[in-house]
Protein backbone atom coordinates (compact mmCIF):
# COMPACT_ATOMS: atom_id res chain seq x y z
CA UNK A 1 0.00 0.00 0.00
CA UNK A 2 1.11 3.07 -0.89
CA UNK A 3 1.53 6.11 1.60
CA UNK A 4 2.00 10.06 1.22
CA UNK A 5 3.24 12.17 3.38
CA UNK A 6 1.23 15.52 4.54
CA UNK A 7 4.32 17.37 2.48
CA UNK A 8 3.64 14.74 -0.54
CA UNK A 9 -0.36 15.57 -0.07
CA UNK A 10 0.21 19.23 -0.08
CA UNK A 11 2.17 19.00 -3.36
CA UNK A 12 -0.73 16.84 -4.91
CA UNK A 13 -3.63 18.77 -3.58
CA UNK A 14 -6.93 18.65 -6.13
CA UNK A 15 -7.22 21.79 -6.99
CA UNK A 16 -10.60 23.56 -6.02
CA UNK A 17 -13.08 25.61 -8.02
CA UNK A 18 -11.69 29.26 -7.63
CA UNK A 19 -15.34 30.23 -6.49
CA UNK A 20 -15.12 28.36 -3.31
CA UNK A 21 -13.24 31.18 -1.97
CA UNK A 22 -15.25 33.76 -2.32
CA UNK A 23 -18.25 31.77 -1.54
CA UNK A 24 -20.08 32.90 2.13
CA UNK A 25 -20.63 30.38 4.07
CA UNK A 26 -24.44 29.32 4.83
CA UNK A 27 -25.16 30.02 8.71
CA UNK A 28 -28.17 27.78 9.94
CA UNK A 29 -30.01 29.26 13.40
CA UNK A 30 -28.15 28.68 16.37
CA UNK A 31 -29.56 25.72 18.55
CA UNK A 32 -30.09 25.86 22.06
CA UNK A 33 -27.36 25.16 24.07
CA UNK A 34 -27.46 23.39 27.97
CA UNK A 35 -27.88 26.05 30.36
CA UNK A 36 -29.94 26.47 33.59
CA UNK A 37 -32.53 29.15 31.67
CA UNK A 38 -35.43 27.28 29.40
CA UNK A 39 -34.37 28.35 26.00
CA UNK A 40 -36.55 28.73 23.08
CA UNK A 41 -34.96 28.32 19.59
CA UNK A 42 -36.51 30.98 17.64
CA UNK A 43 -33.16 31.49 15.23
CA UNK A 44 -34.54 28.87 12.51
CA UNK A 45 -38.11 30.04 11.42
CA UNK A 46 -39.31 26.59 12.48
CA UNK A 47 -43.21 25.67 12.99
CA UNK A 48 -43.32 25.42 16.60
CA UNK A 49 -46.35 23.00 16.15
CA UNK A 50 -45.87 19.34 15.94
CA UNK A 51 -46.70 16.88 12.94
CA UNK A 52 -50.65 17.01 12.49
CA UNK A 53 -51.83 14.14 13.26
CA UNK A 54 -52.84 12.49 10.26
CA UNK A 55 -49.10 13.29 8.49
CA UNK A 56 -47.30 11.28 11.26
CA UNK A 57 -49.67 8.52 10.25
CA UNK A 58 -48.69 9.13 6.77
CA UNK A 59 -45.12 9.08 7.27
CA UNK A 60 -45.77 5.81 9.78
CA UNK A 61 -47.56 4.34 6.99
CA UNK A 62 -44.69 4.91 4.65
CA UNK A 63 -41.51 4.14 6.89
CA UNK A 64 -41.49 0.32 6.17
CA UNK A 65 -40.24 1.12 2.74
CA UNK A 66 -37.79 3.22 3.63
CA UNK A 67 -35.20 0.57 2.11
CA UNK A 68 -36.91 1.48 -1.32
CA UNK A 69 -35.98 4.26 -3.22
CA UNK A 70 -38.64 7.10 -3.66
CA UNK A 71 -40.70 7.80 -6.48
CA UNK A 72 -38.22 9.95 -8.29
CA UNK A 73 -40.93 11.42 -10.55
CA UNK A 74 -42.91 12.57 -7.04
CA UNK A 75 -46.21 12.00 -9.46
CA UNK A 76 -48.74 11.67 -6.60
CA UNK A 77 -47.57 14.86 -4.74
CA UNK A 78 -47.22 16.19 -8.35
CA UNK A 79 -50.74 15.72 -9.18
CA UNK A 80 -52.00 17.25 -5.74
CA UNK A 81 -49.97 20.26 -6.22
CA UNK A 82 -51.45 20.94 -9.87
CA UNK A 83 -54.65 20.11 -8.62
CA UNK A 84 -54.29 22.57 -5.60
CA UNK A 85 -53.05 25.83 -8.04
CA UNK A 86 -55.28 24.77 -11.39
CA UNK A 87 -51.63 24.39 -13.12
CA UNK A 88 -50.90 21.24 -15.70
CA UNK A 89 -48.53 18.76 -13.97
CA UNK A 90 -46.05 19.48 -16.43
CA UNK A 91 -45.30 22.50 -14.48
CA UNK A 92 -44.63 21.28 -11.14
CA UNK A 93 -41.17 20.20 -10.27
CA UNK A 94 -39.80 19.14 -6.89
CA UNK A 95 -36.54 19.13 -4.89
CA UNK A 96 -35.55 18.78 -1.16
CA UNK A 97 -36.83 21.70 -0.12
CA UNK A 98 -37.39 25.20 -2.47
CA UNK A 99 -33.74 26.59 -1.33
CA UNK A 100 -32.63 22.94 -3.47
CA UNK A 101 -35.22 23.91 -6.39
CA UNK A 102 -33.94 27.65 -6.38
CA UNK A 103 -30.42 25.38 -7.11
CA UNK A 104 -32.23 23.69 -10.00
CA UNK A 105 -33.21 27.17 -11.52
CA UNK A 106 -29.71 28.83 -11.19
CA UNK A 107 -27.76 25.89 -12.78
CA UNK A 108 -30.59 25.22 -15.37
CA UNK A 109 -30.37 28.92 -16.62
CA UNK A 110 -27.29 30.87 -15.53
CA UNK A 111 -23.77 30.03 -17.75
CA UNK A 112 -20.48 31.07 -16.26
CA UNK A 113 -20.68 35.01 -15.81
CA UNK A 114 -24.02 35.29 -15.79
CA UNK A 115 -25.56 37.71 -13.51
CA UNK A 116 -28.42 36.82 -10.70
CA UNK A 117 -30.18 39.81 -9.33
CA UNK A 118 -32.01 40.14 -5.93
CA UNK A 119 -32.78 42.21 -3.09
CA UNK A 120 -29.95 42.45 -0.05
CA UNK A 121 -30.17 42.15 2.57
CA UNK A 122 -32.99 38.90 1.40
CA UNK A 123 -32.05 35.00 1.78
CA UNK A 124 -28.42 34.43 2.64
CA UNK A 125 -28.51 31.31 0.19
CA UNK A 126 -28.75 33.48 -2.63
CA UNK A 127 -25.19 34.51 -3.36
CA UNK A 128 -24.27 30.92 -2.71
CA UNK A 129 -26.25 29.22 -4.81
CA UNK A 130 -25.31 31.72 -7.55
CA UNK A 131 -21.59 31.21 -7.03
CA UNK A 132 -21.98 27.96 -7.05
CA UNK A 133 -23.10 27.89 -10.56
CA UNK A 134 -20.48 30.20 -11.59
CA UNK A 135 -23.10 33.04 -11.98
CA UNK A 136 -22.20 36.74 -10.55
CA UNK A 137 -24.58 37.85 -7.58
CA UNK A 138 -25.68 41.45 -7.99
CA UNK A 139 -26.97 42.24 -4.63
CA UNK A 140 -29.06 45.97 -4.72
CA UNK A 141 -29.75 47.10 -1.27
CA UNK A 142 -33.00 47.27 0.37
CA UNK A 143 -35.32 50.60 0.59
CA UNK A 144 -35.06 52.69 4.58
CA UNK A 145 -38.16 50.88 5.00
CA UNK A 146 -36.49 47.01 4.33
CA UNK A 147 -38.60 46.19 1.11
CA UNK A 148 -37.26 45.26 -2.21
CA UNK A 149 -35.95 48.08 -4.16
CA UNK A 150 -37.99 46.89 -7.25
CA UNK A 151 -37.21 50.37 -9.74
CA UNK A 152 -33.50 50.23 -8.65
CA UNK A 153 -33.59 45.79 -9.30
CA UNK A 154 -35.30 46.44 -12.40
CA UNK A 155 -32.38 48.89 -13.95
CA UNK A 156 -29.62 46.40 -12.41
CA UNK A 157 -30.84 44.17 -15.33
CA UNK A 158 -28.01 43.74 -17.75
CA UNK A 159 -27.74 41.92 -20.97
CA UNK A 160 -25.44 39.23 -18.69
CA UNK A 161 -28.72 39.45 -16.19
CA UNK A 162 -30.56 35.54 -16.44
CA UNK A 163 -32.59 35.40 -13.29
CA UNK A 164 -34.14 37.65 -10.81
CA UNK A 165 -34.88 36.55 -7.51
CA UNK A 166 -38.01 38.11 -5.93
CA UNK A 167 -38.40 37.01 -1.97
CA UNK A 168 -41.60 37.68 -0.77
CA UNK A 169 -42.27 38.26 2.29
CA UNK A 170 -38.52 38.58 2.17
CA UNK A 171 -36.20 36.88 4.56
CA UNK A 172 -35.15 37.99 6.86
CA UNK A 173 -36.79 41.95 7.06
CA UNK A 174 -40.82 39.98 6.43
CA UNK A 175 -41.81 42.59 4.21
CA UNK A 176 -44.06 41.93 0.75
CA UNK A 177 -43.88 42.91 -2.32
CA UNK A 178 -47.40 44.85 -3.69
CA UNK A 179 -49.15 43.35 -6.38
CA UNK A 180 -48.65 46.60 -8.55
CA UNK A 181 -45.16 46.86 -7.41
CA UNK A 182 -44.54 43.65 -8.86
CA UNK A 183 -46.89 44.01 -12.36
CA UNK A 184 -44.34 47.35 -12.64
CA UNK A 185 -41.14 45.13 -12.76
CA UNK A 186 -42.32 42.86 -14.96
CA UNK A 187 -42.94 45.69 -17.66
CA UNK A 188 -39.53 46.93 -17.33
CA UNK A 189 -37.97 43.15 -17.10
CA UNK A 190 -37.23 41.60 -20.92
CA UNK A 191 -38.75 38.21 -21.12
CA UNK A 192 -35.51 36.40 -21.51
CA UNK A 193 -35.05 37.05 -17.80
CA UNK A 194 -36.31 34.73 -15.54
CA UNK A 195 -37.96 35.88 -12.33
CA UNK A 196 -38.06 33.66 -9.58
CA UNK A 197 -41.12 34.67 -6.76
CA UNK A 198 -39.43 33.07 -3.92
CA UNK A 199 -42.41 32.12 -1.50
CA UNK A 200 -41.99 30.58 1.20
CA UNK A 201 -43.08 32.37 3.42
CA UNK A 202 -46.62 33.16 1.53
CA UNK A 203 -49.02 31.17 3.66
CA UNK A 204 -48.48 33.80 6.64
CA UNK A 205 -48.69 36.82 4.41
CA UNK A 206 -52.30 38.28 4.77
CA UNK A 207 -51.89 42.11 3.24
CA UNK A 208 -54.58 41.75 0.37
CA UNK A 209 -52.61 44.26 -1.79
CA UNK A 210 -49.65 41.59 -2.06
CA UNK A 211 -48.53 40.28 -5.09
CA UNK A 212 -49.07 36.06 -5.18
CA UNK A 213 -46.92 34.61 -7.24
CA UNK A 214 -49.52 32.27 -8.91
CA UNK A 215 -51.55 35.32 -10.43
CA UNK A 216 -48.22 35.84 -11.99
CA UNK A 217 -47.33 32.77 -13.34
CA UNK A 218 -50.52 32.78 -14.79
CA UNK A 219 -50.02 35.82 -16.65
CA UNK A 220 -46.05 36.63 -17.17
CA UNK A 221 -44.94 33.61 -19.26
CA UNK A 222 -41.08 34.16 -17.91
CA UNK A 223 -41.90 33.78 -13.92
CA UNK A 224 -41.24 30.72 -11.86
CA UNK A 225 -43.02 30.24 -8.37
CA UNK A 226 -41.26 28.86 -5.39
CA UNK A 227 -43.03 27.34 -2.46
CA UNK A 228 -41.96 25.06 0.28
CA UNK A 229 -43.40 22.53 2.71
CA UNK A 230 -41.05 23.56 5.42
CA UNK A 231 -42.65 26.45 6.98
CA UNK A 232 -46.26 26.61 7.24
CA UNK A 233 -47.15 23.25 7.30
CA UNK A 234 -44.10 21.82 9.74
CA UNK A 235 -42.16 19.67 7.51
CA UNK A 236 -38.92 21.63 7.52
CA UNK A 237 -37.15 18.02 8.59
CA UNK A 238 -37.77 16.47 5.91
CA UNK A 239 -36.67 18.69 3.01
CA UNK A 240 -39.53 19.32 0.08
CA UNK A 241 -40.07 21.98 -2.01
CA UNK A 242 -41.17 22.88 -5.29
CA UNK A 243 -41.56 25.62 -8.52
CA UNK A 244 -44.35 26.12 -10.33
CA UNK A 245 -42.86 26.87 -13.90
CA UNK A 246 -43.20 26.80 -17.18
CA UNK A 247 -43.09 23.37 -18.49
CA UNK A 248 -39.96 23.76 -20.21
CA UNK A 249 -38.47 25.77 -17.06
CA UNK A 250 -39.98 22.28 -15.40
CA UNK A 251 -38.20 20.04 -17.53
CA UNK A 252 -34.99 21.69 -17.04
CA UNK A 253 -35.34 21.54 -13.31
CA UNK A 254 -35.86 17.67 -13.19
CA UNK A 255 -33.30 17.65 -15.57
CA UNK A 256 -30.84 18.75 -13.00
CA UNK A 257 -32.18 17.81 -10.17
CA UNK A 258 -30.10 15.51 -7.57
CA UNK A 259 -32.04 11.75 -8.29
CA UNK A 260 -34.34 10.73 -5.84
CA UNK A 261 -33.61 13.75 -3.90
CA UNK A 262 -37.35 14.26 -2.50
CA UNK A 263 -37.32 10.77 0.03
CA UNK A 264 -40.94 9.01 -0.17
CA UNK A 265 -41.34 10.00 3.66
CA UNK A 266 -41.02 13.52 2.08
CA UNK A 267 -43.62 13.00 -0.59
CA UNK A 268 -46.55 11.03 1.83
CA UNK A 269 -45.97 13.91 4.13
CA UNK A 270 -46.52 16.49 1.80
CA UNK A 271 -49.82 14.81 0.43
CA UNK A 272 -51.30 14.23 3.94
CA UNK A 273 -50.45 18.24 4.47
CA UNK A 274 -52.33 18.94 1.38
CA UNK A 275 -55.16 17.14 2.73
CA UNK A 276 -55.33 18.74 6.01
CA UNK A 277 -54.88 22.01 4.55
CA UNK A 278 -57.50 23.60 7.09
CA UNK A 279 -55.64 22.24 10.19
CA UNK A 280 -53.16 23.57 8.70
CA UNK A 281 -54.95 27.28 7.96
CA UNK A 282 -55.84 27.20 11.90
CA UNK A 283 -52.04 27.00 12.73
CA UNK A 284 -51.34 29.77 10.46
CA UNK A 285 -53.69 31.80 11.92
CA UNK A 286 -52.76 31.21 15.35
CA UNK A 287 -49.20 32.07 14.52
CA UNK A 288 -50.03 35.41 12.57
CA UNK A 289 -51.90 36.16 15.74
CA UNK A 290 -48.93 35.66 17.85
CA UNK A 291 -46.75 37.60 14.91
CA UNK A 292 -49.29 40.46 15.33
CA UNK A 293 -48.98 40.56 19.27
CA UNK A 294 -45.45 40.49 19.26
CA UNK A 295 -45.60 43.23 16.95
CA UNK A 296 -47.78 45.46 18.96
CA UNK A 297 -45.50 44.34 22.30
CA UNK A 298 -42.52 45.91 20.40
CA UNK A 299 -43.36 49.14 18.81
CA UNK A 300 -45.37 49.39 22.59
CA UNK A 301 -41.32 49.38 23.55
CA UNK A 302 -40.18 51.77 21.46
CA UNK A 303 -39.13 49.61 18.54
CA UNK A 304 -39.73 50.70 15.07
CA UNK A 305 -39.82 47.76 12.87
CA UNK A 306 -42.05 46.62 9.81
CA UNK A 307 -44.83 45.30 9.46
CA UNK A 308 -43.89 41.54 8.82
CA UNK A 309 -45.76 39.13 6.81
CA UNK A 310 -43.98 36.55 7.42
CA UNK A 311 -43.26 34.04 10.73
CA UNK A 312 -41.08 36.13 12.19
CA UNK A 313 -39.83 39.59 12.83
CA UNK A 314 -36.73 41.68 12.05
CA UNK A 315 -35.32 44.01 14.61
CA UNK A 316 -32.35 46.42 12.83
CA UNK A 317 -29.86 46.57 15.45
CA UNK A 318 -26.94 47.79 13.27
CA UNK A 319 -23.19 47.80 14.78
CA UNK A 320 -24.72 46.66 18.41
CA UNK A 321 -26.04 43.22 17.13
CA UNK A 322 -23.81 41.09 18.47
CA UNK A 323 -24.20 42.72 21.97
CA UNK A 324 -28.25 42.48 21.40
CA UNK A 325 -27.53 38.92 20.43
CA UNK A 326 -26.21 37.79 23.89
CA UNK A 327 -28.64 39.82 25.69
CA UNK A 328 -31.84 37.46 24.05
CA UNK A 329 -29.27 34.31 25.02
CA UNK A 330 -29.28 35.61 28.80
CA UNK A 331 -32.90 34.93 28.86
CA UNK A 332 -32.76 31.84 26.97
CA UNK A 333 -33.72 33.21 23.05
CA UNK A 334 -31.65 31.79 20.73
CA UNK A 335 -32.08 34.31 17.85
CA UNK A 336 -30.59 34.86 14.29
CA UNK A 337 -28.27 37.61 13.90
CA UNK A 338 -26.72 39.02 10.95
CA UNK A 339 -23.66 40.97 12.30
CA UNK A 340 -23.69 44.85 11.99
CA UNK A 341 -27.17 44.63 10.55
CA UNK A 342 -30.34 42.95 12.71
CA UNK A 343 -31.82 40.01 14.52
CA UNK A 344 -34.61 37.98 12.84
CA UNK A 345 -36.39 36.01 15.81
CA UNK A 346 -38.95 33.75 15.03
CA UNK A 347 -42.17 33.67 15.78
CA UNK A 348 -42.76 30.44 18.70
CA UNK A 349 -44.99 28.86 20.99
CA UNK A 350 -46.70 31.50 23.00
CA UNK A 351 -44.28 30.89 26.50
CA UNK A 352 -41.47 31.45 24.21
CA UNK A 353 -42.91 34.69 22.08
CA UNK A 354 -43.79 36.09 25.62
CA UNK A 355 -40.19 35.41 27.28
CA UNK A 356 -38.69 37.13 23.60
CA UNK A 357 -40.68 40.09 24.68
CA UNK A 358 -39.57 40.50 27.90
CA UNK A 359 -35.80 39.99 26.95
CA UNK A 360 -36.16 42.50 23.81
CA UNK A 361 -37.32 45.48 26.42
CA UNK A 362 -34.05 44.27 28.09
CA UNK A 363 -32.10 45.06 24.65
CA UNK A 364 -34.48 48.41 23.95
CA UNK A 365 -32.54 49.68 27.28
CA UNK A 366 -29.24 48.58 26.45
CA UNK A 367 -30.11 50.32 22.82
CA UNK A 368 -31.46 53.86 24.26
CA UNK A 369 -28.09 53.70 26.55
CA UNK A 370 -25.96 53.42 23.69
CA UNK A 371 -27.14 55.59 21.15
CA UNK A 372 -28.04 59.07 21.59
CA UNK A 373 -29.63 60.02 19.65
CA UNK A 374 -31.49 56.79 19.16
CA UNK A 375 -30.72 55.24 15.96
CA UNK A 376 -33.30 53.69 13.71
CA UNK A 377 -34.10 50.18 14.93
Amino acid sequence: MTTHSSGDAARSAVSLRAALQSLPPYKPGKSAASSDVIQYKLSSNENPYPPLPSVLDAVNQMSPEMNLYPDMTCQAVTEAVAQRWGVEPSSVSFGSGSVEVASQIIRAVCDEGDEVVFAWRSFEAYPILAGLAGATAVKVPLTEDERHDLPAMAAAVTERTKVVLVCTPNNPTGTSVTADELHAFMKQVPEHVLVVVDEAYVHFNVDPAAARGIDFFREYPNVVVLHTFSKAYGLAGLRIGYAIAPAYISAALRAVAIPFGVTNLAQQAALASLAAESEVEERITALVDQRDHVHRQLTEQGWDIVESQANFVWLRTGPHTTAAEEIFTRHGVIVRAFADEGIRVSIGSPAANQTFIVAAQDVRAHLDGATTPRNRS
